[in-house]
Order: structure tokens, then sequence, then C-alpha cells
């Protein structure tokens, strides 16, 4: 049970990291900026508002945070469904190829930033979601008495 667990320990990790990462790039870019954070100006403000107040390559890291924050949102739930019901070999080269593409997707996207490439490594990834749930599904209702025989 507990191999199918470790590329989702790894991805909680890896977007952990890619936050802190987001805010001490944000933290320097405010002093080199001149963006006093206890000024009138910084008062209410969230993340997003600081689009155009600092340069787009700043701006990435935090984007990406984001994008960790959406789609492996289903990738957990999934992750433990298959670690409940009996993962296999296949499920858990699925969840490593999954990760090791968000990862990829993380870099990509935090240091170059073009879209053909993140768009590949976005669409790759999901293709690897994609049949971790519908394997997720076929185990539940395999592991469901009565639903499937």
């Amino acid at each position: 049970m507990s191999h199918i667990l470790v590329p989702a320990a790894v991805l909680v990790l890896w977007s952990l990291l890619v936050l802190l990462w987001a805010a001490v790039t944000r933290f320097a870019a405010f002093g080199r900026q001149g963006v006093k954070l206890d000024g009138p100006d910084a008062r209410g403000k969230r993340g997003q508002d600081l689009e155009g107040m600092l340069p787009p390559e700043v701006m990435w890291k935090s984007h990406n945070f984001t994008h960790l924050m959406e789609q492996p949102t289903v990738f957990y739930p999934v992750v433990v469904i298959l670690a409940l019901t009996g993962a296999g070999a296949a499920d858990v080269w699925l969840a490593w190829a999954y990760v090791g593409l968000r990862i990829a997707h993380s870099l990509w996207q935090a240091l170059v930033n073009t879209i053909p490439v993140r768009f590949l490594l976005f669409t790759v990834s999901t293709l690897c979601l994609l049949a971790l749930s519908v394997r997720a599904l076929l185990a539940a209702l395999n592991a469901a008495p009565g639903v499937v025989s």
C-alpha cells in the first residue's frame, strides 16, 4: 500500500518548496522594486494584486504554486483510493510519471515559461492522471462487494 503514497508525498513536498521559492523570489523583488509591505498601498493586498507591480519572471513561481493547488488536488484522492484498494505496479509507475511531469512543468513555468512546452507537459501529466483515475474507479468498483462481480 505505501508505494503509491510516496509520489504523492513527493508532490506535497515539491509544492511547499515552490511556495518557499515564490516567497523568497517575491520578497527579493519587493526590495529591488521599492515595494513597501507596511505602506498604505500594500494594505489588504493579495498575491494576484502584485501582477504588474513585479516582473513577470518573479510572478511565474507564484503562478506555478497556484497550479499545484489545482489539478493535483484530484491526484491526491486518486492515490488514496488506489492505496486503499491495492495499487499495482502500473499505478505506482503512473503516479511517478505524473509527479515527474508536474515537477518538470513547475521548473519550466518558473524558469522558461514558453507555452508550447508547458502545454505539452501539462497534457501528458493530465493523461497520466486520467489513466490513474480510471484505474482508481475500476479498483473501487472491484473492491465494493456486490457492485461488480
